[in-house]
């Protein structure tokens, strides 16, 4: 057991859509990723996922609307909706998620695969 320093393990960053495990708990993972440029539109079939934006800001696209999500504001992607973050400056972002999900969710591409 020990605590965790967000800025610290932030600090340690330096690229983009590459998600870094930072805890676990009751098979949830925490996953630190700075998010910057356009995501792949993707789905995850058998997991929700939770977007809390630590740092900046950025858009989260459905396919019917468009959400904007601002400092200390988060966002659950229920599973089986398709979605793609878009962030036009680096924003820092922590994710909740099971630890099966895959970030490209249904979709095969060049972007980093993190489990």
């Amino acid at each position: 057991m020990q605590k965790v320093n967000i800025e610290e393990k932030l600090s340690l960053i330096n690229d983009h859509w590459n998600p870094r495990i930072a805890g676990e708990l009751n098979g949830q993972l925490v996953k630190l990723v700075k998010l910057k440029g356009e995501f792949t539109w993707h789905k995850h079939d058998n997991e929700d996922e939770l977007f809390f934006v630590l740092k900046g800001n950025f858009k989260m696209e459905l396919r019917d609307k468009t959400i904007i999500l601002s400092e200390n504001e988060f966002f659950i992607v229920p599973r089986g909706v398709e979605h793609r973050p878009v962030a036009d400056e680096e924003v820092s972002v922590m994710l909740f998620e099971p630890a099966s999900t895959v970030n490209t969710g249904n979709i095969e591409n060049e972007l980093p695969n993190i489990l």
